[in-house]
């Protein structure tokens, strides 16, 4: 079975989407030869070049990303087959608006649906263009391919696809050791962009809370990891200013590498999402024994499980209360960190590709079965 994945969203830094794309060609890679997959990803950028290892193939074309998803998204020209100058039995979009194909089965992946209720959350093309047409593009792919129960739910009850045509390909966890000792005076975490989706500010107002609330034993430093989006000044310019200033620190992008040295020194993480179609981070922390603070909306009570504290993300004083108890109750932050080890268990990045070869097989059969006469 040949089949083409769009690789543009891992060119550069890789957080979310990029995340999952990579991981995910990594491990279809891994087990190509079993399932007789003939992977290959596609890229096209003017300026950046993707960097795979071998025997992962790459068709890299240098056309500006914005000139051909303006093409792609709006006018569904040109086919794939065209640029790439072979031809496949499926083409993946890491995203909800399709590669045009000629003669492939297309699938597309629906993170999650945020955009359709807070467009004010998202930036660039996704503010622009996702709420416009993904029902186009949705309803016209052969299958949908979700990283959660949660967004899988989500999509057949707001876009109207049949449960039958939506397959679920979760995030895994990373191939990380638990770290050895518990870290005495350990931070308090944050992992993500800095978008309003990611309700920094509610972490903000958390955090001093926390400061107010016994100013003689004040918490731990808080640390942001993540890059700036245009949407982040203000917080940037409050951790500048009394009573952050020295106590919350941004890090910007990071690779995984520096990452997980972050997460050895965490006493929590806390991710106070509106919405989240997965959460990756989770997973991340519970991979190492960091205790988790979560929001309890969107995909975040399933990721999550019983292994930490999920909140209302509107409230503040919810939000410091639950990290007040992870990092002062020791005893109970290691409970949901042995907790984790076995929650993280269950999200794998080979049995998410495994579940993704399931789905490209009755996708193409399903396919050829509709153009048959």
């Amino acid at each position: 079975m040949r089949v083409l994945i769009d690789y543009r969203p891992a060119l550069r830094e890789r957080t979310g989407v990029g995340e999952w794309v990579h991981s995910l060609a990594c491990a279809l890679a891994a087990r190509g030869e079993e399932h007789l997959l003939d992977l290959a990803l596609f890229s096209s950028s003017w300026k950046d070049r993707p960097t795979l290892p071998p025997p992962i193939r790459t068709i890299d074309r240098r056309v500006p990303v914005r000139v051909l998803n303006y093409c792609w998204h709006r006018l569904g020209w040109p086919p794939v087959e065209w640029i790439a100058r072979e031809r496949f039995d499926v083409v993946h979009s890491p995203h909800p608006l399709m590669m045009p194909s000629a003669h492939a089965a297309r699938v597309v992946t629906v993170h999650d649906l945020d955009f359709l209720d807070h467009p004010q959350h998202a930036i660039s093309e996704v503010r622009r263009d996702y709420a416009s047409l993904i029902r186009r593009h949705v309803g016209s792919a052969d299958h949908v391919v979700v990283p959660s129960c949660f967004t899988g739910k989500e999509v057949e009850r707001r876009l109207g696809v049949p449960p039958e045509r939506i397959t679920v390909c979760t995030n895994g966890a990373p191939d990380w050791t638990p770290r050895r000792t518990w870290p005495e005076s350990g931070d308090i975490l944050f992992v993500g962009s800095l978008t309003p989706r990611k309700n920094v500010g509610a972490l903000l107002d958390a955090y001093r809370l926390l400061i107010d609330d016994d100013p003689d034993h004040p918490p731990p430093g808080m640390v942001l990891a993540g890059p700036a989006t245009s949407q982040s000044a203000d917080w940037l310019s409050a951790i500048d200013a009394p009573p952050l200033a020295g106590r919350v620190r941004w890090t910007g992008y990071l690779d995984k590498a520096a990452l997980r040295r972050l997460y050895e020194n965490a006493a929590v993480l806390v991710l106070p999402s509106w919405h989240e179609g997965f959460g990756l981070p989770v997973v991340e922390a519970m991979t190492i024994g960091v205790p988790v603070v979560a929001s309890n909306r969107g995909a975040l009570p399933e990721v999550v499980g019983d292994a930490g504290l999920t909140v209302d993300p509107a409230s503040p004083a919810q939000l410091a209360a639950a990290i007040k108890r992870m990092v002062r109750d020791i005893p109970f932050a290691r409970a949901c960190a042995e907790r984790g080890f076995q929650q993280a268990a269950k999200f794998s990045w080979h049995a998410a590709a495994d579940a993704l070869v399931r789905a490209y097989e009755k996708t193409v059969t399903a396919a050829a079965e509709k153009r048959s006469p």
